[in-house]
């Protein structure tokens, strides 16, 4: 059900986006905490601000209230996945590709559950850090851009 939800949601957005094209979408969830939550994570070059945020919620809130087609009350939050983003899709593999990362593991791979490197390559199957790490990835937990403080 939120799969279809969140499918539904990225569709709307990809049709709002020509109003502020300088906005990518990065993903949407649909998930219940305490409530439920309606999360859609934005960006654009050199970062977003307040504004980018209330305008692509406003403008998504009347769509959603018109196709009313979410049967839970939710809270929408729309905001950046912050510095440290998840990676979850193909196109975010893409765009991160030469970052570094943090790559979190189910089960140690050499002795190691957590191993941070550049990004070299993914396939949907296989994630690859420099010096030709190679990681299944059902093995792999979760994958964030690594910080540097």
């Amino acid at each position: 059900m939120s799969a279809k939800i969140e499918e539904r949601v990225e569709e709307i957005v990809r049709d709002l986006l020509p109003v502020q094209p300088e906005l990518e979408l990065v993903d949407v969830e649909y998930v219940r905490e305490r409530d439920w939550y309606l999360r859609v994570y934005i960006d654009k070059e050199g970062g977003i601000d307040i504004e980018d945020c209330r305008m692509l919620s406003e403008h998504l809130e009347e769509v959603l209230d018109r196709e009313d087609f979410i049967s839970d009350a939710y809270i929408l939050e729309v905001s950046s996945p912050g510095l440290d983003r998840v990676l979850r899709k193909a196109r975010d593999f893409e765009r991160e590709h030469g970052k570094r990362v943090d790559v979190a593991l189910y089960a140690p791979l050499d002795g190691k559950k957590n191993l941070t490197g550049a990004l070299t390559g993914y396939d949907g199957n296989v994630l690859i850090l420099d010096d030709d790490v190679r990681i299944p990835m059902e093995q792999v937990s979760q994958v964030r851009l690594h910080i540097d403080f």
